[in-house]
C-alpha cells in the first residue's frame, strides 16, 4: 500500500483482560496497523532494545507509541520508562495506562518524560474511549 505508514504500537500490560480490551479498542477503531503485546517490563525492554528473544528484530523500526502499565512483574513500568527516555529511543511517545494513581508514580513518570499518564477507568466503555483517544493523538 503506497502512502500508508505502518503504525506499530507496543502494548506493555501484564493483565490479559486489560490487554484484550486495549487491543480490541485499537482494532475496532483502526488506530494501529500492528500492535505487539508484551506481558512484563523485561520483555518490553528486550523488544525495544532488540535483545534477548527479540535480538533479531530490526532496531530501525521502533514502535510509534508505547502504552505502558506501571505495576508489572520482573521490571516495573517506571524502570522501563527510565531506560527508554534515557536512551536513543527517547523520542518514542510513552503513555502510561495504569491502575495506580499513587502520587509518587505520577510525579516520577512525568519527571522521567512520560507523554501522558492515565489512570485506567473502571468501566469498560470508558477504558475503550481512553485508548481510542490516545491512538488518535499519535496516528
Amino acid at each position: 500500500m503506497s502512502g500508508f505508514e505502518q503504525v506499530e504500537i507496543l502494548l506493555v500490560e501484564d493483565d490479559p483482560e486489560d490487554a484484550e480490551t486495549t487491543l480490541r479498542a485499537l482494532r475496532d477503531r483502526n488506530l494501529a496497523s500492528r500492535v505487539h503485546w508484551v506481558k512484563d517490563g523485561e520483555e518490553a525492554l528486550d523488544y525495544l532494545f532488540c535483545s534477548g528473544q527479540y535480538a533479531g528484530r530490526s532496531a530501525g523500526h521502533p514502535p510509534k507509541l508505547v502504552l505502558l502499565d506501571i505495576k508489572m512483574p520482573k521490571v516495573d513500568g517506571i524502570e522501563v520508562l527510565r531506560r527508554v527516555k534515557g536512551s536513543e529511543l527517547r523520542a518514542i511517545p510513552v503513555v502510561v495506562m495504569t491502575s495506580s494513581s499513587e502520587e509518587r508514580d505520577v510525579l516520577e513518570s512525568y519527571r522521567l518524560g512520560v507523554d501522558r499518564y492515565l489512570v485506567k477507568p473502571v468501566r469498560v466503555e470508558a477504558f475503550v474511549d481512553t485508548v481510542s483517544s490516545i491512538g488518535l493523538s499519535w496516528k
